[in-house]
């Protein structure tokens, strides 16, 4: 399970460096094999590749009312590897699409991680938790 929050930066070659808590349970999950692809709310998804496959399974068996979402999360999905330094190179596409330029923040979310533009996400945190909580979350409790 992956959680946490890691503040980080994307050198200029578009390289982001996991950080070692992370990087050793990947090594040993799926051997630095992970992939990445886009998230409707504007970040990124990155997942270790056996579960990205099980995910990938899910996502394809959608009705065809749900082809807008097949195409943004499958279209968009790219195999990548953590390299000998524990640095994964996040595709030029991908981090356009994100807007994703130097400050990042990576959010450990159980299974897999969020990768977000710093100043996006906490915008983005900013509207959603001004909107209240969710029905869903109705009965849960700090």
């Amino acid at each position: 399970m992956f959680q946490g929050a890691s503040q980080l930066t994307i050198d200029p070659k578009g390289r982001l460096s996991m950080p070692t808590r992370h990087r050793d349970a990947l090594l040993a999950q799926c051997g630095g094999r992970l992939t990445v692809t886009r998230h409707p709310d504007g970040c990124l998804l990155v997942y270790p590749r056996p579960t990205w496959e099980a995910r990938r399974e899910q996502i394809a068996a959608l009705p065809y009312a749900a082809r807008a979402l097949q195409r943004l999360l499958l279209g968009n999905a790219t195999d990548v590897d953590l390299d000998s330094a524990g640095r994964v190179l996040v595709p030029t596409e991908l981090r356009g699409a994100a807007a994703l330029e130097r400050d990042v923040m990576l959010l450990g979310m159980g299974a897999h991680f969020e990768l977000w533009d710093l100043a996006r996400l906490g915008h983005h945190e900013q509207e959603q938790l001004a909107n209240g909580l969710p029905d869903a979350a109705a009965d849960f409790t700090f």
